[in-house]
């Protein structure tokens, strides 16, 4: 994490033994007012996890390697609109967009 200026504020590790292509391939922030969530899609472990963005701690995730509906192969980018649909694309021969609605659950 960064400040506006670029100064280093802090940063958190994932999946420390993930080797290949390593464990975060795109992040995107969640559209409540505070921010308060962070969303890390992992190409390389097929998988999005939801981090609270204060301390780092992973409060969710969904998605594991798979070519079905809610699963993922080589998960690479991803955004969120106003209402909280997580769109996400897939590369290689994933070759598609899905899109998924978290509910209240999940950002605990």
């Amino acid at each position: 994490m960064f400040k506006k200026d670029g100064t280093f504020v802090k940063e958190f590790f994932y999946e420390k033994n993930t080797l290949g292509n390593g464990a975060v391939w795109d992040i995107a922030i969640w559209p409540d007012p505070k921010q308060t969530y962070l969303l890390s899609a992992d190409g390389e472990n097929n998988e999005i996890r939801v981090i609270k963005r204060e301390d780092g701690s992973v409060v969710g995730s969904f998605g594991h390697n798979g070519r079905n509906a809610g699963q993922f192969h080589w998960i690479h980018a991803m955004a969120i609109d106003a209402k909280g649909n997580v769109y996400t694309a897939e590369v290689d021969t994933g070759k598609r967009i899905q899109k998924f609605k978290l509910t209240s659950d999940a950002l605990k």
